[in-house]
């Protein structure tokens, strides 16, 4: 399935925890697979970490706090300049520009005033007359 909503992106998340809906927020990281995106300030969750070494370098103990994932379907695309749900689809603009030029190029059409008549009605009396 293909995601609508990229890194970088601004969202609001609809759905969740009380503390965290109506959260505007930018997308950190976008997991497909899952169906889940990271938004930066939203779903914060801590863990114990123990120390550790690995490859010489030594990771303290402590809690860690950080961004856990949320489903896709819990957040909707909103624009930067008016903070609103974004409603239209991605497009890019050269799209955008070609739909406006055939907008521009539609004219109504107009019916002409003097139809020419048909030849049919006068043929049939003719050949009535014929016949008779």
């Amino acid at each position: 399935m293909k995601m609508k909503i990229r890194k970088g992106d601004r969202v609001r998340v609809l759905r969740g925890d009380e503390v965290d809906k109506n959260k505007i927020g930018e997308v950190i990281r976008v997991l497909p697979k899952e169906n889940r995106v990271v938004v930066q300030g939203v779903n914060m969750t801590k863990k114990h970490q123990k120390q550790t070494q690995s490859g010489g370098r030594t990771i303290p103990s402590g809690i860690r706090e950080f961004e856990a994932p949320i489903d896709i379907s819990n957040v909707v695309l909103v624009d930067r300049a008016s903070e609103k749900e974004a409603k239209k689809s991605r497009r890019s603009s050269k799209a955008k520009a070609a739909e406006d030029e055939k907008v521009e190029k539609k004219t109504p059409r107009r019916k002409s005033a003097a139809a020419p008549k048909t030849e049919k009605a006068d043929d049939s009396k003719n050949s009535d007359a014929e016949g008779k």
